[in-house]
């Protein structure tokens, strides 16, 4: 399968220091989002009731967390008028303190994210003078609670005139369009996982476009189901105390997993360090990786996770790129790593995650990029021979790791500074 373009770095064009010391920056898949995200407008009931109504705002619309399309690797996106009856005219009328002190928790509604404005449209949206752009939304339509029904009349509409939801894991989309779905995907697999306080456990409101979760102090729902009952039985609407509500932690944030993904690269700098689980493809590797731990530098997590897997010594690290990976939610921190000479045997024993750990020798590793790169599901390219090595696609970070080394095109920058 042909594999999209990855985005354009910030800047490409401009001359640095940094960039004649390491080389040119890389951005991987599913970041380079062309959507300013004016983060601090999330909480402007006003700015988002304008920002949901305009006539250039996109609803990228997920069910099951599937994105919508209508044609290969693009996503589709619908206007107000399509989602009206699942979200209302408006549903930022209210302020987000009006909305606590109201809460009810027996009400749902659709799960929706303020992604950002696309500020390369000229007939967008103007707030305040200052900001501007086609608002882009994500609504969750899963059909679920109080609008099941309204939820599966859309999905049907919008099938009878071509729609569909994506299937699988979506890397094939141009990669503008993966970064805007990644950044919907992961708010609202955040926001589905996350409807219960984790200090008292009672259900949370999202808050800040979707970007936040907060635990009312009041719940509605109680009066409303006291109807016919005298003044003396009325119930309180108060829930119990939560120290969530008090101090700088009356929030819950989106979880982000940290997670280290790691070119080897061998004392003599001739060989790299490939690893493959039992369930890949045959003659399939990739990079090793693993999650950062608590209380650790990313430097210390790369180094204990490729030891624990590998028996590999490290001594030098750095930073090469990160990739944002919203399955669910991971920050992959791709790094490069040097083996001491000392600690160049691999030892699988500390860590049965791996079936294998070996060193590709660079020339090997070239004419597999070249020849032998599939996603782990697909089969292998044109032009490659059974037996020979295969790799990641260029979608992947491992790939982008693996040709940083092997390619000269990190490591062999020359110092110009």
């Amino acid at each position: 399968m042909p594999q999209p373009a990855l985005p354009e770095p910030k800047h490409p064009e401009l001359d640095s220091m940094l960039t004649r010391k390491f080389g040119r920056e890389v951005a991987n898949y599913f970041s380079g989002s062309p959507l300013n995200r004016v983060g601090f407008l999330r909480p402007d009931h006003v700015f988002l009731s304008q920002a949901i109504r305009h006539p250039t705002t996109a609803f990228l619309l997920c069910n099951n967390l599937q994105p919508l399309t209508k044609e290969p690797k693009k996503l589709a996106y619908v206007a107000h008028a399509d989602v009206r009856p699942l979200i209302g005219d408006n549903p930022y009328e209210k302020s987000e303190d009006d909305l606590i002190e109201q809460y009810n928790s027996e009400t749902s509604v659709p799960q929706m994210i303020f992604l950002g404005l696309d500020e390369r449209n000229s007939n967008g949206l103007i707030y305040k003078e200052q900001y501007k752009g086609a608002p882009f939304f994500a609504v969750d339509v899963t059909p679920r609670g109080s609008y099941v029904d309204i939820a599966k009349k859309l999905i049907t509409d919008l099938e009878s005139r071509g729609y569909s939801f994506a299937q699988g894991r979506v890397m094939d989309i141009e990669a503008s369009e993966a970064s805007i779905y990644a950044e919907a995907r992961q708010l609202l697999d955040w926001n589905a996982r996350n409807p219960f306080c984790a200090q008292c456990g009672s259900p949370t409101l999202s808050v800040n476009a979707g970007f936040k979760r907060a635990c009312p102090p009041k719940d509605t729902a109680k009066l409303t189901s006291s109807i016919g009952k005298t003044t003396a039985e009325l119930p309180s609407a108060d829930r119990p105390p939560c120290s969530t509500r008090t101090g700088i932690s009356n929030l819950s944030f989106p979880r982000t997993d940290p997670t280290v993904i790691m070119a080897v690269v061998s004392a003599d700098a001739s060989k790299i360090l490939l690893g493959r689980q039992k369930k890949w493809p045959a003659y399939w590797y990739s990079t090793l990786a693993g999650f950062c731990e608590p209380a650790e530098s990313v430097e210390e997590a790369v180094r204990r996770e490729v030891w624990e897997e590998s028996g590999i010594e490290l001594g030098r690290v750095v930073i090469h790129s990160t990739q944002p990976w919203p399955y669910p939610a991971n920050l992959m921190i791709g790094a490069i790593g040097q083996a001491t000479p000392q600690g160049e045997t691999v030892d699988l024993g500390n860590d049965p995650e791996l079936e294998d750990a070996r060193w590709v020798p660079f020339e090997e590793a070239r004419e597999a990029l070249r020849t032998g790169t599939s996603g782990l599901g697909e089969p292998a390219p044109e032009g490659y021979k059974e037996g020979g090595l295969r790799l990641p696609p260029e979608t992947a970070i491992a790939h982008q790791l693996i040709n940083a080394v092997v390619n000269k095109g990190f490591l062999g920058a020359d110092s110009k500074m």
